[in-house]
């Protein structure tokens, strides 16, 4: 989109939320699969929920990227 022209401010607040929630969701899942070794740092299931749980948080979160979803799609309208 970006190197044909187009506005991608929409489409990459979409892609970046989906993708970060989806990471908690399937990280929080690897967790309970593996109980209270879940959370124990020997395992990278532990550290993978903590960075899942980061692209939530920091840059640009959650809320701001459904802020601007919901500002590009209000201006549409």
């Amino acid at each position: 989109m970006k190197v044909q022209g187009k506005e991608i401010n929409l489409a990459a607040s979409m892609a970046k939320l989906y993708a970060s929630e989806v990471a908690v969701r399937v990280t929080d899942k690897a967790i309970q699969i593996h109980g209270g070794y879940g959370y124990v740092k020997e395992y990278p299931v532990e550290k993978l929920h903590r960075d899942a749980k980061l692209t939530t948080i920091g840059e640009g979160t959650s809320e701001i990227q459904r802020l601007i979803i919901a500002r590009r799609i209000l201006e549409a309208v």
